[in-house]
């Protein structure tokens, strides 16, 4: 009996002794400031969690004694024992971290600085690396808020939509908010794969975070960082990169002691303005020569992109005694554009460290993994799971956004918005089309805008090329839909009228595509000169370059990707293809008439068709691999990454003879190496192309069938990686065997930036080289040298040619993005 209560006492009092408690408090700064995000660190067990923006936190911990450290950057840490065998809160107040100087002598030598960065660069290698490979979990939140907004944008009551978005009257408030928890599995300094394992976001129940642990791993370890795509065109400079002397100034602050350390507080001056260069504080530990914290700013003198500035701030936890790893990083940031004013924050905590012997590198393969399911967790879940608690902002805006959602998802609600959004207004309609959606069934019917769809051409004249869409959610978790495009097309000059529809939709993971009628095409199947353009150039400089044929169709198109990311296609058409001539000579002065070309581009003088009427029946099968094998994974499948490699292309297209009346009879087998904005660090992006094909039979082609190539002979140009400058748009086209390339190089700012007056604009610079090869061309290049304002460029191009039917040519072109 006596063993059977001494057992029960042992049981029930291990039961109390394993108990968990919630620690929980608040860190202010001594004269009473709360400090938003200071890390709060269990030392001995190697967890902790994180302050909110209002300076609480929120710990369970198990009965036992502890010794509980807060710390923040530019704070002295404190560090409190406490002995936890109920709920407890706990106040810290920390003091501004002084760091003394006279401890060091200065003299007449360089800053002493220099010394401790060298010494940092120094050891940078081995803190890449120092940890092996490692398991964590991280919690994310990221928050954007409103500050400044527009009554009315480009006709579109702000109003209405901050009501739908949950801000106040003033267009004020938060506009987004989520959190996300995942494990991560790291292998330094490249490896890296994250499991999502919840993930909410405020008022949308279906959507994922757009938190991802692999955009917060900033490691200044390593020389470059890549931080935010869109944010530069080149990487940033690490103030310990191995070459960071020859892009930083720096100045020391002093040093302090914390837990028996030595760290020196270093000041971070970028040497250049328009450089991707951090500003800011860096912290060193003595001896080991490590990062101990970081507050690092990036601004407009760092020539970023999409904000104004974004901060970032940095704190590192002691896992070993010879391994610090990230207990938390906080990006800041501030952006306006169009009166409207933003600001928010992303923050990354981390725990539940765990450094590994060994590590199978194969599961790095897959980068992230999203189950179905994870934004499904209720708030119990978070209440009891979230290690940085919310503040009272960010749990009204749940309970407010949430109860929206229910309205949201309700029939009657819907529909009266859709009412509403759907009401039909003329001038809208002129300019932008109209669009009906009936957000229940979740379908959108679109009719485009009237303005946008006349153009001008001397074969049919005024024309209206008018399209229609409508499209249907399948799976609103796999993100399949059906698709359904039209466009109906009528010359006035010429009275010709073409229609023609087509529908996409998947099957399981293929995606089948049928498409019939008929319509008004570019005899350069590759695209010449924009419709838009070539009405301008007609109309008022007697210019039709653009030539058209007719063409009546059907076409079924099948795609689908294979594992490991090799998509294949294969597609059949029937087609009947009618040469065109002009209608009209209409030019808006006379003068112009006489300049204007037949339809017929080999014979600009003569209206003899360029080919016979005929009929073509074509197969085409081709196959395409980007050598990736590193992708992400979702509820709807699988999404490769991109990767360092080029995308392998090959495709085979057979004209079938007979085949219901078919005329042609021919084989062509093309391939490519295609890669674009591959990154190189500080020294811009480089994108190429290399192609090539051959006729393996032409015993009946017609002009539509050859190898086309993208010319260009006009002043302004859509340019794509393959266009060519100065090239003829259908002289050169070929029936037989081709070798074409293309490269640009996109220099970045390298040079421009370190012109004061022209690093304010953000200039890139160009170098392009492009070549062709046909057996009609022999040998033809060119050469491109450019500048680049966001969409617009200024090229200067020369062409160079072993043919004598071609000179060598000088071009001056103005690239712009008109689609």
């Amino acid at each position: 009996m006596r063993l059977s209560l001494l057992f029960l006492f042992s049981f029930y009092a291990s039961l109390a002794s394993a108990q968990s408690h919630h620690l929980s408090g608040t860190v202010r700064s001594k004269d009473g400031r709360v400090i938003p995000f200071a890390s709060i660190y269990v030392t001995t067990i190697k967890k902790g969690t994180s302050t909110n923006a209002e300076g609480s936190f929120n710990l369970p911990l198990l009965t036992g004694e502890y010794q509980i450290t807060a710390s923040a950057v530019g704070y002295r840490s404190q560090t409190q024992p406490i002995t936890l065998n109920k709920d407890q809160t706990l106040y810290f107040n920390l003091e501004e971290e002084r760091y003394q100087l006279e401890e060091v002598v200065i003299g007449n030598q360089e800053d002493p600085a220099y010394v401790i960065i060298r010494k940092a660069i120094k050891q940078r290698p081995i803190h890449l690396n120092e940890s092996g490979p490692y398991r964590a979990q991280v919690y994310i939140k990221g928050l954007q808020r409103m500050l400044k907004a527009p009554k009315k944008f480009l006709g579109m009551n702000i109003d209405d939509m901050g009501q739908e978005m949950g801000l106040d009257s003033n267009r004020r408030g938060i506009i987004y908010l989520s959190e996300s928890q995942s494990n991560i599995t790291v292998n330094p300094p490249k490896g890296f794969r994250e499991e999502m394992i919840s993930s909410k976001v405020s008022g949308n129940n279906r959507a994922f975070s757009f938190n991802r642990a692999a955009d917060l791993q900033l490691n200044f370890y390593e020389n470059l960082q890549a931080i935010v795509d869109g944010l530069s065109s080149r990487h940033f400079v690490s103030p310990i990169a191995d070459n960071a002397l020859n892009y930083y100034r720096y100045t020391y602050l002093g040093q302090t002691k914390e837990n028996g350390l030595t760290i020196h507080k270093i000041k971070v001056i970028p040497k250049r303005k328009a450089e991707p260069l951090y500003k800011g504080d860096l912290y060193i530990i003595e001896g080991s020569w490590r990062i101990h914290s970081l507050n690092l700013v990036l601004d407009k003198d760092a020539g970023i992109n999409l904000v104004d500035t974004l901060t970032i701030k940095q704190l590192f936890n002691p896992i070993s005694p010879n391994c610090w790893l990230p207990g938390n990083i906080q990006l800041n940031f501030t952006a306006g554009l169009l009166g409207f004013r933003i600001a928010g924050y992303f923050i990354a905590f981390y725990e539940n460290y765990h450094l590994l012997d060994s590590i199978d590198k194969k599961q790095f393969k897959e980068t992230l993994h999203i189950a179905k399911g994870i934004n499904e967790k209720d708030s119990a879940y978070w209440a009891l799971n979230r290690p940085i608690p919310l503040s009272s902002e960010e749990k009204m805006d749940y309970q407010k956004k949430d109860s929206l959602q229910q309205r949201r998802s309700s029939k009657s609600y819907l529909d009266s918005l859709d009412r509403k959004n759907n009401r039909f207004k003329p001038t809208r309609f002129l300019l932008g089309g109209y669009g009906y959606r009936d957000r229940y069934r979740q379908s959108y019917f679109y009719a485009g805008a009237p303005a946008s769809a006349f153009l001008f051409n001397t074969v049919e004249g005024l024309a209206i090329n008018y399209p229609l869409s409508y499209s249907k959610q399948l799976d609103s978790t796999l993100n399949r839909y059906l698709r359904i495009q039209g466009r109906i097309r009528y010359g006035f000059s010429n009275r010709h009228l073409n229609g023609n529809l087509g529908i996409s939709f998947p099957i399981q993971h293929h995606q089948l595509y049928l498409a019939g009628g008929s319509d008004v095409l570019d005899l350069n199947n590759r695209g010449s000169v924009s419709p838009l353009l070539n009405g301008v150039y007609t109309l008022f400089l007697g210019e039709n370059y653009l030539k058209l044929y007719e063409k009546t169709f059907g076409t079924a198109q099948w795609t689908h990707t294979l594992p490991g990311n090799i998509r294949i296609n294969a597609g059949i058409e029937w087609a009947r293809r009618h040469a065109l001539s002009n209608s009209t000579d209409y030019t808006f002065w006379d003068r112009n008439r006489h300049k204007l070309t037949s339809n017929n581009p080999l014979l600009p003088n003569d209206d003899t068709p360029i080919f016979g009427d005929n009929e073509a029946a074509t197969f085409t099968v081709g196959a395409s691999y980007n050598f990736s094998n590193r992708y992400e994974t979702y509820p709807q499948g699988k999404r490769y990454l991109p990767s360092p490699y080029p995308t392998f292309s090959i495709q085979y297209t057979k004209g079938i003879p007979d085949l219901l009346g078919s005329d042609v009879d021919y084989d062509l087998l093309a391939t490519s190496l295609t890669k674009t904005d591959n990154n190189l660090g500080l020294y811009g992006k480089i994108s190429y192309t290399l192609s090539a094909g051959k006729f393996l039979n032409r015993t009946q082609t017609y002009y539509p069938d050859f190898r086309h190539f993208n010319g260009n002979q006009i002043l302004i140009v859509d340019q794509q990686l393959t266009s060519f400058l100065g090239l003829g748009y259908y002289r050169y086209s070929t029936p037989n065997a081709y070798i074409e390339a293309h490269t640009e190089y996109n220099v970045s700012g390298l040079l421009t930036s370190k012109v004061p007056l022209l690093r304010k604009l953000k200039l890139e610079e160009l170098v392009g080289l492009h070549y062709l090869h046909t057996s009609e061309l022999d040998q033809y290049g060119e050469l491109h040298l450019g500048l680049q304002w966001k969409a617009i460029r200024l090229m200067y191009s020369r062409s160079f040619s072993t043919s004598s039917a071609l000179d060598k040519q000088n071009y001056i072109r103005i690239g712009i993005k008109l689609f």
